[in-house]
C-alpha cells in the first residue's frame, strides 16, 4: 500500500474510482457530495488529508456542468485541508472539442476550463486521450495525457486477424491514430471522406482505400451522436466490407447515438470506461466496455512514487 497517497472519486466516475483503489491496494477516500434544495453542490471530506498526495478521478461528462463543479469544489476543500499535493485525474475532459474559434464571437471553452481548475488550486492533472492535445498547453500545471490505445490494441489483437484487418479513419484528422494502430496491428489503413453540413451531422462522400471483403475496423478518440461511425460503416459496407466494427476511447453516446448504432452495420462497438455507460449497454448490446482502471493505477502510482511515467505513452 503507497504511503501518504489518497484517492477520492466524484460522482461521475465511483465505479472506475474503485477499480483503481483496488488496484493500488487502498480504500477510496472518505467524502460526502450532496446537494441543497436549490441545487447548489456541497462537499465534506470526512478524513484527515494534511500532508497527503491527493488523487480526484471525475469525468466532465453528462452532466457536464455538475460535474466540473463537483471537481473544482473539491479540489478547493481538500486545498483548504492542507493536502500537500492535489492531482485531478480527468478520464474524459468536457468541453475538449471548443479548442479553437471556429467561428467569431465564440468562447474557448477548453481553455476556460483548465483556466478554472488551474485557480482552485490543482497541482497536476492526469487524463486519458485528449481530444486535441495542444489542450495540454493550456494548463499552467504539469499534465500527463494518457492514451487507452494499449487497452484497446490488446483486445484488438486477440480479437481480429490482422491478415485481414483494415483500420479506417472516420476523417482526414484521424489518420495519424489509424496509422500508429494499424502499425501495431500489421495491418492496412483506409479514410472515410466526409462533408460535414453542420454539427453532430456530416455526409459521407467516399472511402479512400481497399476494404473489399476485409473486416474494418473504425476508429475514433470519441463517439457522440454516432452519425459519423453509422454513416460510416454504411459506406463501408456499400464498399465490400466483409464486417465493421468500430472502437473509440470515450463513449459519450449522446442523443440518438445507441439507436443509430443498433441500426448501424456496425457489429461490435469497442469503448473503455472513462465515462460510465449505465444503461447504455443494456440498451446496445453491440457495446463491449474495457476498463482503464489498470493504466490509471499504474500512472497514479508512478507519479506518487515520482519515477516516469514515459513506458505508459504508446
Amino acid at each position: 500500500m503507497p504511503q501518504g497517497l489518497k484517492l477520492f472519486s466524484g460522482s461521475a466516475n465511483t465505479g472506475l474510482a474503485e477499480e483503481v483503489a483496488n488496484t493500488l491496494g487502498i480504500t477510496l477516500g472518505d467524502a460526502t457530495l450532496s446537494t441543497f434544495s436549490d441545487g447548489e453542490i456541497m462537499i465534506r471530506i470526512n478524513e484527515n488529508v494534511r500532508g497527503s498526495d491527493v488523487f480526484v478521478i471525475q469525468s466532465t461528462c453528462v452532466p457536464v456542468n455538475d460535474h466540473i463543479i463537483e471537481l473544482l469544489l473539491m479540489v478547493d476543500a481538500l486545498k483548504r485541508a492542507s493536502a500537500g499535493r492535489i492531482t485531478a485525474v480527468i478520464p474524459y475532459y468536457g468541453y475538449a472539442r471548443q479548442d479553437r474559434k471556429v467561428q467569431p464571437r465564440v468562447p474557448i471553452s477548453a481553455k476556460m476550463v483548465a483556466d478554472l481548475i488551474n485557480a482552485v488550486g490543482t497541482n497536476r492533472v492526469l487524463t486519458v486521450d485528449l481530444h486535441a492535445g495542444q489542450i495540454q498547453g493550456f494548463f499552467n500545471i504539469p499534465v500527463d495525457n494518457l492514451y487507452a490505445a494499449s487497452v484497446l490494441l490488446d483486445y484488438m489483437k486477440k480479437k481480429f486477424d490482422h491478415r485481414n484487418l483494415v483500420i479506417v479513419s472516420p476523417d482526414a484528422g484521424g489518420v495519424e491514430r489509424a496509422r500508429a494502430f494499424a502499425k501495431r496491428l500489421d495491418c492496412t489503413i483506409a479514410i472515410v471522406d466526409k462533408r460535414r453540413e453542420k454539427a453532430n451531422e456530416c455526409e459521407i462522400m467516399n472511402v479512400i482505400g481497399d476494404v473489399k471483403g476485409m473486416d474494418a475496423l473504425l476508429l475514433d478518440d470519441m463517439v457522440d451522436t454516432a452519425g459519423t461511425l453509422a454513416q460510416a460503416a454504411s459506406a463501408l459496407k456499400s464498399q465490400g466490407a466483409r464486417m465493421v466494427a468500430a472502437a473509440c476511447t470515450h463513449a459519450v453516446l449522446s442523443g440518438p447515438a445507441v439507436d443509430r448504432i443498433n441500426a448501424s452495420p456496425i457489429e461490435e462497438l469497442i469503448v473503455t470506461n472513462t465515462i460510465p455507460l449505465n444503461s447504455k449497454t443494456e440498451q446496445c448490446k453491440k457495446l463491449t466496455v474495457l476498463s482503464i482502471a489498470g493504466l490509471l493505477g499504474e500512472a497514479i502510482k508512478r507519479i506518487h512514487e515520482e519515477t516516469t511515467l514515459s513506458t505508459l505513452f504508446v
